[in-house]
């Protein structure tokens, strides 16, 4: 049981770290260059779009797997310490908050009604 908690535990830090780097990127008191490159690690993390597809096995998920730790690991080596730590310990405050699964499963729900309501639509004109 303990490769399963500390995959969830690796997991849940990287969540907490990229967190970080996003609110690091929004903070005045950090330079526009490591700002830039924040913002740049963070829309990474989140675009759809990758280096390597993730359809391919194995070695699609790889670029995951090593650029967004490694961007976040060079971020936090060049961040000041203080800015850094003080939006870490805002990032950790917000990773232990509960989750609504109910929430989550009303907005799902919203955006299946959304397209399905869409594609009536679109069916209809053609």
């Amino acid at each position: 049981m303990t490769g399963a908690l500390s995959i969830k535990n690796l997991a849940r830090n990287i969540r907490v770290h990229g967190h970080t780097t996003w609110l690091c990127a929004r903070d005045p008191a950090l330079g526009w260059p490591l700002r830039i490159f924040a913002f740049a690690i963070a829309g990474y993390a989140l675009s759809p779009i990758d280096l390597i597809p993730d359809f391919l096995p194995v070695i699609g998920l790889l670029d995951d797997v090593i650029l967004i730790p490694l961007g976040i690991w060079l971020f936090r080596r060049w961040v000041p310490r203080e800015i850094y730590d003080r939006n870490q310990a805002i990032a950790q405050t917000a990773s232990e908050r509960p989750v609504s699964r109910l929430g989550a499963a009303i907005i799902i729900t919203c955006w299946l009604a959304g397209a399905i309501w869409l594609g009536w639509l679109v069916a209809r004109i053609y």
